[in-house]
């Protein structure tokens, strides 16, 4: 779809100016792809995050929108609109929108009133979740996690299919959103740990000693054993955010590549077998949008469950 659309402004483009795009020198001046070596820019434009929105030959300025920086010692915050921020609220507002009807169609069925439509096929999603992978993964007192996992799901899934749209924005293919995803998830974990083990019992998540270490060894693998203990509940949340963020760009550095191709060559034979190769690739992408906010969902549970039962 984002082929389609590139491919279609374009050529809106090269007509409005009266120029053949069959012709390289013209096409060239029209997109800037005069050749293989300009490929990366285009990925670059498409792919980074900016203050400038464009759809469909129509151009937004998001500078008009602009906040001033807050300055927070040597911390300065810019909360101005960006195109993927947009997107971002909008997998959040389209999250509302899905669970708040569910919640209420579920609620009517404690008053004795079932279900149907969609309300109840997200029910058997649900029971999936809280069954086979936040209980699983958890076990005693999990179900008080699943309303978490579940939004962590459904948010990330929702930013992974806003980028396979013919508008092509995807949030989780930005570094700085993923890894505040895996901040959170990490604040999480963290404090469902010092809940259940207590202060104590938490120490000890750091500071661990192998059972049947002499007495003699213990002084000396202590800071050692720290610091590897330390670094491995930092490892967890580094491993969720560059695995969303490496598959999420990934797919999106290819398919943008093939583009980027097909406008350099202005060749019907490589547009036609690229359509091809982006219609498998589309649907890959497809998988791999539900696969990673499955994956992310499910560490998290794994992660949760760990520290809980650390003993």
């Amino acid at each position: 779809m984002s082929l389609l659309s590139t491919i279609q402004e374009h050529a809106q483009e090269a007509a409005q100016h009266g120029e053949p795009v069959a012709e390289h020198a013209a096409a060239s001046e029209v997109h800037g792809l005069g050749s293989i070596s300009e490929i990366p820019e285009f990925i670059t434009h498409h792919l980074q995050d900016s203050r400038e929105f464009e759809f469909a030959g129509m151009h937004w300025d998001l500078n008009a929108f602009a906040m001033d920086p807050i300055h927070l010692g040597p911390l300065t915050i810019d909360l101005s609109p960006t195109r993927q921020l947009i997107f971002i609220f909008l997998a959040a507002l389209l999250s509302i929108a899905v669970f708040v009807p569910v919640a209420r169609s579920l609620a009517r069925r404690e008053q004795g009133k079932a279900p149907s439509g969609f309300a109840n096929g997200m029910e058997a999603l649900i029971l999936y979740f809280r069954d086979d992978v936040v209980r699983a993964n958890i076990g005693h007192g999990a179900d008080a996690f699943t309303p978490f996992i579940l939004t962590i799901f459904f948010f990330i899934l929702f930013m992974n299919l806003f980028g396979l749209t013919p508008l092509g924005i995807t949030a989780t293919a930005n570094l700085s959103v993923t890894a505040a995803l895996a901040l959170i998830s990490f604040a999480v974990t963290e404090v469902a740990g010092m809940r259940k083990l207590g202060p104590a019992g938490y120490a000890r998540t750091v500071f661990f000693l192998p059972a049947g270490l002499p007495w003699a060894m213990k002084p000396v693998m202590l800071p050692i054993m720290a610091v590897v203990e330390f670094l491995g509940k930092l490892t967890k949340p580094f491993a969720l955010a560059v695995r969303l963020f490496a598959n999420m760009m990934a797919g999106h550095i290819l398919i943008l590549a093939i583009v980027g191709l097909v406008l350099v060559t202005q060749s019907f034979l490589v547009g036609g077998a690229s359509v091809l190769v982006m219609s498998a690739l589309m649907i890959l992408e497809l998988f791999v949008a539900f696969l990673q906010a499955y994956i992310f969902a499910m560490l998290t549970s794994v992660f949760i469950g760990l520290i809980r039962h650390a003993h």
